[in-house]
């Protein structure tokens, strides 16, 4: 009997593991969605209540549950609104009959206006929902080709046509034009400065929702530069406006709307540099007072300032910040109250939260963390300031609260990082976390870092398949410093080979790669590509994100430098290993990735085999102001550092296999970069691979990326093979 058990236990293993789930790259590039854990689904705090809604039912069902209790309430289905929308008129001027149905689905598409009220956008028409009696009801429709949508809290809606800005107000079937310049090159409610210092959007209401600001750039200064549009026939031309570093750049200013006005206010923010920066605009609670940070061209100085809402005029001068490399402000002030305001920033080092009054002092530095705080959340019930910092572990997030008196305590202990749903105002947050150990996992806590309940706890993803999730680690660098690592290894792997090695590189500012979340942060083809019997592996090199000024501003004026000499320690190390074949070592990124790639290649020759080089910036002079200048200065304050890092100056040195790939509408890293390198190593007589993607941006998306990461993988595995 014993020996038939046995015998059934060993065909039942053979059986299962023959039945095992293989990840392909199609899988991994087009359906990694099944491979992440599943958590609590799009949960948001119900205002001044103490409920919340999370999605279920296959993205059918939104469900409303007591937070003390932990009780469900409510159960909304998208069928039981999308049954009121049957007939709905939108200002008598068409029935909802054939319209598209309501989806749940995304972000935050039924959003709550109040604990009786949803509200959500179909088609242009704002919509609102009355829980109780089951109606929807049409609140406005938007003008055609808007874009850039605002709402405010009370859903007054500011967007953008083109480029100028439009406002609706509840309840009024009109629409207003704000501004109405026809000139093309002047363009209003959009973000500025090409999205850098932490600016995503060109639109901002005050609390009481009755006045809109917005920023408004003229970019006349700055150069056309064309795209191909292939769609065409004959092809024709898209020109954007790109300013190069050195060049011509936009001039902003921050315009102010308020209701009943027949046209906006603007801030007098013309100051003795005409050429500067306005970025993370802040209204006060009593919206009186707009703050602004001025920063100079040079990017090593900025000024917060305060401005008068009602006539535009500038006030008083509230903080400055000076940096010998660069002091770049990446977000707004949170205002405590009408009269005081908390201010971010790396004065000492490390991103701290700064108590600031609007009389032009400083109150109390808050916090002293030697580690990086990354955005505010809110207030818990006692006034607290709650916000998110790495905590001790660079690659982890948690959620922090600290008094105006600077008292501070650390809400989640978890190793891992945290995305925390905060109850403004409140008792309550809930949690959502990951590590590299954990697939997913949701809690409801107290504001007082308390676990009240679990939510949903995700079941490892991987179980069952081939996937092996990745190991974190961390080797000393050149300079003393400590550098994260990930590691793939295939399914299968066996200590007693030797395996070729792809390096993942991205390695420039404002990113991190090594973080402790499920599979370590990186996507699923590097799970899939270990197995085919290779080692990926990504390093984090100085000049990264979340590490405090020290280590990030090493790259200063020679991008490319340090971060090489980083990523060679990382080969050393890969070579040090019994299991690592020395000679077959490659290395791809895309952007940042695809400079430091083409940079190794170029600048370290015979360190690695094959190169695959996305999407490279090949010059730096090249790229755009913003970004440019601040890390390197303009091109003739730093020519050394220019010519040192353009790449075309080394293309005789490649050795090995070297592919470039760039999209051919690239608005970001625009294609001069790559074509500009390859007619250099054509005159070099120097043979490598270029490929095009033809009508795609900065990088290439939807079902086409099934076939670049096949090109970028094959590529790979043939330069080894040679």
């Amino acid at each position: 009997m014993k020996r038939f058990v046995v015998l059934f236990m060993l065909v039942f293993a053979a059986v299962s593991g023959f039945a095992q789930t293989t990840l392909t790259l199609e899988d991994a590039v087009l359906n990694g969605r099944k491979y992440y854990p599943q958590g609590l689904i799009m949960p948001q705090w119900i205002p001044e209540t103490d409920t919340y809604s999370h999605v279920t039912d296959g993205y059918q069902s939104l469900v409303v549950v007591d937070a003390k209790s932990g009780e469900e309430s409510r159960r909304i289905t998208a069928g039981e609104i999308n049954e009121t929308l049957e007939g709905v008129e939108v200002f008598g001027r068409r029935p909802n009959s054939d319209r598209t149905e309501v989806s749940i689905r995304g972000t935050w598409m039924l959003n709550w206006l109040d604990e009786n009220t949803l509200y959500f956008t179909e088609k242009g028409t704002l919509y609102t929902y009355d829980i109780a009696n089951k109606t929807t009801s049409a609140q406005y429709t938007m003008a055609a080709g808007h874009s850039n949508l605002h709402l405010s809290s009370q859903l007054n809606a500011a967007y953008t046509v083109g480029n100028n800005v439009f406002v609706n107000w509840l309840g009024e079937e009109s629409t207003v034009q704000v501004t109405k310049h026809e000139d093309p090159d002047v363009v209003a409610g959009q973000a500025i400065a090409r999205s850098e210092f932490g600016i995503t959007e060109g639109l901002f209401w005050n609390n009481e929702g009755d006045a809109v600001a917005f920023y408004e750039k003229n970019e006349s200064a700055v150069a056309n530069y064309p795209l191909l549009d292939i769609s065409t026939t004959p092809g024709s031309l898209n020109e954007i406006k790109y300013p190069m570093a050195g060049q011509g750049s936009e001039y902003a200013r921050v315009g102010v709307y308020h209701k009943g006005k027949k046209s906006p206010i603007y801030l007098d923010t013309d100051g003795v540099e005409h050429d500067q920066y306005l970025t993370n605009l802040s209204w006060s609670p009593d919206g009186k007072t707009i703050l602004l940070a001025i920063v100079n061209r040079a990017q090593n100085h900025y000024d917060v300032v305060a401005f008068n809402t009602k006539n535009g005029k500038r006030g008083a001068t509230l903080l400055s910040v000076s940096n010998d490399k660069w002091a770049e402000p990446e977000h707004p002030a949170y205002w405590v109250s009408n009269k005081e305001f908390i201010w971010l920033t790396e004065r000492d080092g490390y991103m701290n939260l700064y108590l600031h009054t609007t009389k032009g002092g400083l109150v109390q530095q808050l916090t002293s963390n030697d580690f990086e705080a990354t955005g505010i959340l809110g207030r818990d019930k006692s006034g607290d300031i709650l916000f998110t910092a790495t905590g001790e572990d660079p690659r982890e997030s948690h959620l922090f609260s600290v008094s105006l008196k600077g008292k501070q305590r650390q809400l989640t202990t978890e190793s891992g990082t945290h995305n925390s749903t905060v109850q403004e105002g409140g008792s309550y947050f809930i949690d959502s976390y990951s590590s590299i150990d954990v697939p997913s996992k949701t809690e409801l806590r107290s504001t007082a870092g308390k676990v009240l309940r679990e939510l949903a706890s995700a079941s490892d993803p991987f179980e069952g398949t081939n996937i092996r999730k990745p190991t974190l680690s961390s080797i000393t660098g050149p300079d003393g410093s400590t550098l994260y690592t990930r590691t793939y290894l295939p399914f299968d792997f066996d200590p007693a080979k030797k395996y070729p090695v792809l390096v993942y590189v991205y390695g420039g500012p404002h990113a991190q790669m090594v973080t402790n979340r499920w599979n370590g942060g990186g996507p699923f083809w590097m799970n899939e590509f270990a197995n085919r019997g290779y080692i990926v592996f990504t390093l984090d090199n100085r000049g990264s994100a979340h590490r405090g000024t020290d280590f990030e501003q090493q790259i200063h004026r020679q991008l490319g430098t340090v971060e090489m000499e980083d990523q060679l320690a990382g080969v050393a190390y890969l070579k040090s290993l019994p299991y690592v074949d020395g000679e077959r070592i490659a290395v791809h990124g895309w952007s940042y990735g695809g400079f430091m790639t083409a940079s190794l290649m170029l600048r370290q020759p015979g360190t690695f085999k094959v190169g695959v080089a996305g999407g490279p910036v090949t010059d730096w002079k090249y790229y755009e102001v913003m970004y440019g200048e601040r890390y390197m200065d303009r091109p003739e304050e730093n020519e050394e550092g220019y010519a040192e890092n353009r790449l075309h100056n080394h293309v005789e040195n490649l050795e090995g296999e070297l592919l470039l790939i760039h999209g051919t509408v690239d608005n970001v890293v625009v294609m001069q970069h790559n074509l500009s390198l390859v007619k250099s190593f054509i005159e070099a007589g120097v043979q490598m691979d270029f490929f095009p993607y033809p009508m795609h941006q900065h990088n290439v998306r939807g079902k086409d990326r099934l076939h670049l990461m096949t090109k970028v993988l094959d590529y790979v595995e043939d330069g080894f093979e040679e």
